[in-house]
């Protein structure tokens, strides 16, 4: 029998979702392999109670509801894989970690916004056990299929740990941060996108959230060695991940 598949999207954009949609040479096969239950924006009588083989989860948590909604998905799922940045690292949204949120909610919406369902920015891991991730922003067509391939044959696919640094010289690409002294966060990044951004001279701005092992403070070295300010590089950073808690505190 086909595995049973469900994609939900918590808050975000709903990119991620879209790249699957516009796998548009492979969508058949994938029709083909998995028994597609529950996906809203592609079907529109969804199947929301049935058991799942394997979940596809993007988005961060951020209200109540989100959480309610991931729940029961961890609940009716073998393996669940949290695809896109916000799912995986708490995205964008993740910025007012270190503010007051509801003091943020009152400054834009005024009293109004007490009655908002939102709560701080979490990653899909910070609320329930996660089996595999995709990051980026959006995902890789490429990696979302290779995934799906890997747990269709039973196993969990291996994960990447390669920067974004190293795609840049596979592909001869020269160092925009030493050679330009454009900020790049290609160092401190998770490849997997070709370093697409670098090659078409635009520095990296870390939206596939930290390579494994990255070497934050040796970036922040290099940011401070071409003149970027402290408080610049932190913002760049953490843009799309928070900064480890001593990083961040020694650039606060």
């Amino acid at each position: 029998m086909k595995p049973t598949v469900g994609l939900f999207g918590l808050t975000g954009c709903a990119g991620d979702q879209l790249v699957v949609l516009n796998c548009e040479d492979q969508l058949l096969d994938l029709a083909r392999l998995l028994d597609l239950r529950d996906f809203t924006m592609a079907a529109s009588e969804p199947d929301e109670d049935c058991p799942l083989d394997i979940a596809f989860v993007e988005g961060a948590v951020l209200s109540a509801r989100d959480e309610r909604v991931l729940r029961r998905v961890r609940e009716r799922a073998r393996c669940l894989v949290a695809i896109g940045t916000c799912a995986v690292w708490g995205g964008v949204a993740a910025l007012d970690r270190l503010h007051d949120r509801m003091g943020l909610v009152r400054e834009v919406y005024g009293d109004a916004g007490a009655a908002f369902d939102t709560l701080p920015a979490r990653a899909v891991h910070e609320v329930v056990p996660v089996d595999y991730t995709i990051t980026g922003c959006p995902i890789e067509p490429a990696e979302f299929l290779s995934a799906v391939g890997q747990l269709l044959l039973g196993n969990l696919p291996i994960p990447r740990d390669t920067p974004v640094c190293a795609e840049c010289r596979m592909n001869e690409v020269g160092c925009l941060l030493l050679d330009r002294g454009l900020p790049c966060c290609g160092s401190v990044t998770l490849g997997g996108c070709g370093a697409r951004c670098p090659a078409l001279g635009v520095p990296c701005i870390g939206c596939r959230g930290p390579a494994p092992d990255a070497n934050v403070e040796g970036a922040l070295a290099a940011f401070a060695a071409h003149g970027v300010p402290a408080e610049e590089a932190r913002r760049r950073l953490e843009m799309f991940a928070p900064l480890p808690a001593p990083v961040a505190a020694e650039v606060a």
